[in-house]
């Protein structure tokens, strides 16, 4: 019996590991693969206890090579499967770049049909784990047509949208922030009921009239903080938007947003070169400018590999302090 069924909070790590349990049960066409998912239970002990419950006909470990299980996930969806692949980190989805982008991407252009596959796995920096277990993919991918980028910031979404991806016929990268896993400030009750969440759909996370935020993973949280700290301290109100997903982006709820407030600041922990938010200020300068009563700002990681010294990597981090800085920038404008 899982902790949801219980009625107790759940972390995000327990939510993306009930969202797979529960799909394993309601379909058996799914089925997960990955490197030490089945004896070891994972890196972060998300499948823990699969293999005993679904067997190892579901539940694969597979040698280290990660284009290689990739594109044995893409036969196995041609074939009527729904694999779910594990990057133990998402670091390592490199090798898998030229199977994702020149195969599974376009196979429903090319009119070899739906590729219903999940690419999940840990992102994120913040744990000291230096430059190779602390990056975020995202925009190795953003550029690409036919693939899905989630990327959830609580318990309740990670859940929702998991199960949405699973269920979905086109293929996902599902990003999960490492810092969140088991951050006990976030631990959430969630529905008995079963549930998802569209994917496409950004959703409100704060509201505010005088600042718009735009973030997503673990920069909604920061984000939030120093929301709270400038409304307590020079009574500004900031309006959160968390995007959940990534691609495709949720261009509605930013315009609206930022027509509200007329200020925009984007906060994102990948690095500042070619983030996301140049790609969200082009889209508000397009549709929203003349709403504009400021300049759009962001805020982002060092252009660098992630440090592995704790000092280095604070520094290279976005903080709340240097959030709180730029919003009382645009709130004095």
């Amino acid at each position: 019996m899982s902790k949801t069924s219980r009625g107790e909070p759940v972390t995000l790590l327990e939510a993306v590991a009930e969202a797979l349990y529960e799909e394993m049960e309601r379909d058996p066409t799914v089925f997960l693969l990955g490197e030490d998912i089945g004896t070891y239970g994972g890196a972060f002990k998300v499948t823990r206890g699969f293999l005993e419950r679904f067997g190892e006909r579901r539940v694969i470990d597979t040698p280290i090579s990660e284009g290689g299980f990739t594109g044995a996930a893409a036969g196995a969806a041609h074939m009527g499967l729904r694999p779910v692949v594990e990057m133990q980190f998402m670091d390592f989805i490199s090798p898998a770049y030229d199977v994702l982008t020149n195969y599974i991407a376009t196979s429903a252009y090319r009119g070899a049909g739906p590729l219903p596959l999940v690419i999940r796995g840990p992102v994120g920096g913040g744990n000291r784990g230096g430059p190779f277990h602390s990056q975020n993919v995202e925009m190795a991918f953003f550029h690409t047509p036919g693939l899905q980028i989630v990327y959830p910031s609580t318990a309740y979404d990670a859940k929702g949208l998991l199960k949405a991806a699973i269920r979905s016929d086109a293929p996902v990268i599902f990003e999960e922030h490492k810092g969140l896993y088991r951050a006990p400030g976030l631990r959430e009750v969630l529905p008995r009921d079963d549930y998802v969440v569209e994917i496409g759909k950004a959703r409100t996370a704060r509201e505010g009239a005088d600042v718009t935020i735009v973030s997503y993973g673990a920069m909604v949280h920061r984000s939030l903080e120093a929301a709270e700290r400038v409304a307590e301290a020079d009574g500004v109100q900031v309006e959160v938007v968390d995007l959940r997903t990534l691609l495709p982006l949720d261009d509605a709820s930013i315009v609206d947003s930022v027509k509200k407030t007329g200020r925009l600041l984007i906060v994102h922990e990948d690095t500042r070169t070619g983030g996301i938010a140049g790609e969200i200020a082009m889209r508000v300068s397009e549709r929203a400018f003349e709403w504009l009563d400021a300049p759009m700002l962001r805020v982002t990681a060092l252009d660098g590999p992630v440090p592995y010294a704790a000092d280095l990597e604070d520094r290279f981090l976005p903080s709340v302090d240097d959030i709180v800085e730029a919003i009382r920038y645009l709130a004095r404008y």
